[in-house]
């Protein structure tokens, strides 16, 4: 009976991270337009048109101007192409799922990941993270994980969400304080939606997920200084290594709740 309990058990873990990757994927791949429009100079929000001038509308699906495929011209501007969106949104979703089963956050977690692959890849291609998205993760993550924390058999707890989006928004500012260079705003606003998501599974998600985080982006720069495409002076995109530490921190929170 245990054996026949173990194997539908795994039986259904398997079929919830098949779910949560097709739903990744194919969030995923309406990412491409949005990447390519968020990508904007400094002194611009988003961009409105295509590299031939031509008016670009809409947030999602590819990036391709159907004005400059009629004329002849390339259709694709420069961005991340939609496989890559759709398998690193699919991983994502995957192993979120797998780490923290059916509870209820798990739709939190897999709502929000479309949106840390999206500003991950900004913020790759032109070192900026957009206040449209950043401020309104950080509110639409504590939303959520309020009404997660309704429900039954969820496993965190939404006021350690809270406060661990103000501790690490707060923190990320200091250091924001103290090496503007080194350190800058964008990374501050999505530091308050990190904190959030880890620590509705308490401060030592919150603590891990910081140092996952601090982690990954000095082993990245190293290994640039190391194969001389960069020095110690160069400016590096933290927002992908924060938010690779977030999800980091939230699987080893989501398996030890």
């Amino acid at each position: 009976m245990s054996t026949a309990l173990t194997g539908a058990a795994e039986a259904s873990t398997g079929v919830l991270v098949l779910v949560a990757a097709l739903w990744g994927s194919a969030a995923g791949a309406l990412l491409p337009r949005a990447a390519y429009r968020f990508a904007a100079p400094d002194e611009e929000p988003w961009r409105d048109r295509c590299p031939a001038g031509h008016p670009v509308r809409g947030w999602l699906g590819r990036a391709v101007c159907g004005q400059c495929g009629r004329h002849g011209r390339e259709r694709r501007p420069a961005t991340p192409s939609t496989a890559r969106l759709a398998l690193a949104t699919a991983v994502v979703c995957a192993v979120l799922a797998a780490a923290t089963g059916t509870r209820p956050e798990l739709a939190v977690w897999l709502l929000l990941a479309p949106v840390w692959v999206l500003l991950a890849a900004v913020d790759l291609r032109v070192r900026r993270l957009p206040d449209p998205l950043t401020l309104p993760l950080a509110a639409a993550a504590l939303a959520l994980l309020g009404l997660a924390a309704l429900l039954p058999e969820h496993a965190g707890h939404w006021p350690t969400a809270l406060y661990g989006a103000l501790a690490l928004g707060a923190g990320y500012f200091v250091l924001f304080l103290v090496n503007s260079a080194g350190m800058g705003f964008g990374d501050v606003k999505l530091a308050l939606g990190a904190g959030a998501v880890l620590g509705w599974y308490g401060w030592p998600t919150v603590l891990l997920g910081t140092f996952a985080g601090f982690a990954l982006g000095a082993l990245y720069g190293g290994a640039l200084v190391v194969a001389r495409r960069a020095d110690r002076r160069t400016a590096i995109p933290f927002g992908p290594f924060l938010l690779a530490g977030a999800v980091a921190g939230l699987l080893i929170g989501a398996y030890a709740a």
